[in-house]
């Protein structure tokens, strides 16, 4: 399967887990990392996921894909072993985690 196939079906799956209501933005956020996937500006996010997963510090629960400050950038919605929510900022295109947000 492709890099490109690949991140389709996972960013479907990692949609599926989110509310219906977020559906129409989880949509746009696909097409958006499709597309810079196959242009070279991002990292597939199976790629990403398999670089940073240890490093996250819990289980994902959902994930964005938007530009901030010229370039892409994944946010996961992450919950850590004691419950706490976290939003951990990841370089689409390097898979460097950028920044982490408690909640």
């Amino acid at each position: 399967m492709s890099k490109t196939r690949r991140a389709i079906v996972v960013l479907g799956l990692a949609a599926a887990l989110l509310p219906p209501a977020a559906m129409a933005d989880r949509e746009r956020d696909s097409d958006r990392a499709r597309r810079a996937v196959e242009r070279g500006e991002a990292l597939a996010l199976a790629e990403i996921l398999t670089r940073v997963r240890a490093d996250l510090g819990g289980e994902v629960v959902g994930m964005e894909f938007e530009r901030k400050r010229e370039r892409w950038v994944y946010e996961f919605k992450v919950i850590d072993p004691d419950g706490r929510l976290w939003e951990v900022y990841v370089d689409a295109a390097t898979a460097a985690i950028l920044k982490r947000e408690g909640h």
